[in-house]
């Protein structure tokens, strides 16, 4: 029991200091933010093409990639937003690279078709196989394409018309392989899911991306809303579809090669959020999973290469950000242990001094509450009613830890080598609140059975809430309540959206036999 209480104090010690070191880093970014910020806004340095002044013929030719598969919802909003682009239409080629096995591929080649006749150069690119699934996709579409820039936009996002005139001009910077833009929401306030998802991207995407690229620290391409230099693309290696980021595996690839990023906050491209549980956990799986794949692709050969060692620290810390949720779980598994210490140990809970345990506690609330700052200052950044919109920071909160057994999952398998297919994350068209998730059950997600994990996980941190509240130990108290409020959210959430999706089913099947 000796042993066994010591190995307890050392790994619980080692996973306190690992999520305060991943909480720090969060603050690291806001002070890099405030530090260069400037740096990523478009208008800074180079004025936006005036397209009444140039002449088409020297303008470079442009494809733009829409990758879809199945977004039978989405894709007419796509097509409509990409022919919005202000570009001359004979330096621009659209493709649309249709992996869909359902009705979406017969409507995608009559909206190509209409608009060809209307003059558009855009090409229906369908293929029969998912072979390396986006990236396969992208690589395909690559050996056909006539630019020499590559922009990129996902299925779920509306370009921004000003996209190519204000991003283009920062390609004439020598070395300069992809300009990224930042994503918009256009669901917010459809749920607070939805309103917790747009918080954890602003956080994203207004300081982290503004961070490293404002400071020459590499960033990444973040699968959609940004333009590759083609000659970028080819020398990192082209597309590869072993990870599930195929984004982030490039971006660091094409970096290594020493091709040099820009990110640019001001420049929004508008995208639909995930409206459901099943839907949200699904995307975030292929983040983490896709993640941590990158990060056993790649961190040997960052570490051999000759960049300074800031960048990278800062490559590694990102690649393997998401280790967060696993130190998250093993946390809370060892806190009912700990609070039961002196019924199974040799050692009491009155052995350890005040101040070690005051330090335990400060570890954890600046490990926890470094990310709240980072949401903060995100919102303060982007929003004049920042303070009405960070009363939603506990809700999420309460959703990152919610998903933190499905991540879990998602960091083991990627570092045992589990394979699994690529899962896309449904578009329902969803964007305002009369839009009714049920009323769109042509992509419905199966209940994921880990949400008996989640319940367990739930009733877990409950206990431990309670007992650490009888024991006077009121510090863990509010940390254990909001964790066991997250897994309920999490598995509850998701039985109930699968039950409506059933009953809605059954009503459509009944009322199609009357019919």
């Amino acid at each position: 029991m000796e042993v066994l209480s010591i190995l307890l104090f050392v790994l619980y010690g080692l996973d306190i200091a690992l999520l305060f070191f991943f909480g720090v880093h969060t603050y690291v970014m806001v002070l890099l933010y405030r530090r260069n910020s400037k740096y990523c806004d478009s208008g800074a340095e180079r004025p936006p093409i005036d397209l009444s002044s140039v002449t088409a013929r020297k303008l470079p030719m442009v494809t733009l990639q829409l990758p879809i598969y199945n977004e039978y919802y989405v894709v007419d909003r796509l097509l409509e937003s990409a022919v919005r682009l202000q570009w001359p239409r004979e330096k621009l080629e659209i493709q649309v690279l249709d992996d869909s096995t359902d009705e979406t591929a017969d409507k995608v080649a009559r909206l190509v078709q209409g608009y060809r006749d209307l003059g558009y150069n855009m090409v229906h690119i369908h293929r029969t196989n998912r072979q390396g699934h986006k990236a396969g996709a992208l690589k395909h579409g690559l050996e056909l394409a006539a630019g020499d820039y590559i922009a990129i936009f996902d299925a779920d996002f509306i370009p921004n018309p000003e996209f190519l005139i204000r991003t283009m001009p920062y390609f004439e910077e020598q070395g300069i392989g992809m300009v990224q833009t930042r994503w918009g929401h256009i669901n917010a306030d459809y749920s607070i899911l939805t309103k917790a998802q747009s918080m954890g991207i602003d956080g994203h995407f207004m300081i982290e991306q503004v961070a490293r690229n404002g400071n020459h620290l590499w960033m990444n391409f973040n699968g959609t809303g940004g333009i590759w230099k083609r000659e970028c693309i080819l020398e990192a290696g082209n597309w590869q579809g072993d990870t599930l980021t195929e984004d982030f595996d490039l971006s660091y690839r094409a970096e290594l090669a020493g091709w040099r990023f820009r990110y640019f906050k001001d420049i929004v491209n508008p995208a639909e959020l995930p409206a459901t549980i099943a839907a949200f956990k699904s995307q975030q799986f292929r983040w983490c999973k896709g993640s941590i794949q990158t990060a056993l692709k790649l961190i040997p050969r960052i570490l051999r290469s000759d960049v300074n060692w800031k960048i990278k620290a800062e490559a590694v810390t990102h690649l393997v950000n998401y280790s967060v949720h696993p130190l998250m779980i093993f946390n809370m598994l060892m806190t009912l242990p700990l609070l039961l210490l002196d019924g199974w140990s040799v050692y009491h809970m009155r052995d350890f001094s005040v101040v070690s345990l005051f330090a335990v506690a400060a570890c954890m609330s600046v490990g926890t509450l470094g990310p709240m700052v980072f949401y903060v200052y995100s919102q303060r950044e982007l929003h004049k009613d920042w303070l009405q919109r960070i009363v939603w920071l506990p809700v999420l909160m309460m959703i990152g830890t919610g998903i933190a057994v499905k991540l879990t999952r998602a960091w083991f398998e990627a570092i045992l080598g589990v394979q699994s297919s690529f899962k896309r994350t449904p578009k329902l068209r969803l964007e305002s609140r009369a839009d009714r998730v049920l009323e769109r059950q042509r992509y419905r997600l199966p209940l994921d059975h880990l949400v008996w994990l989640e319940l367990a996980m739930g009733l877990y941190c409950a206990t431990c809430a309670w007992l650490s509240y009888s024991f006077d130990l009121w510090m863990l108290t509010p940390f254990m309540a909001i964790y066991a409020s997250g897994f309920f959210y999490a598995g509850l959430g998701s039985i109930v959206e699968a039950f409506q999706q059933l009953r809605q089913s059954r009503e459509s099947e009944s009322i199609a036999r009357a019919a």
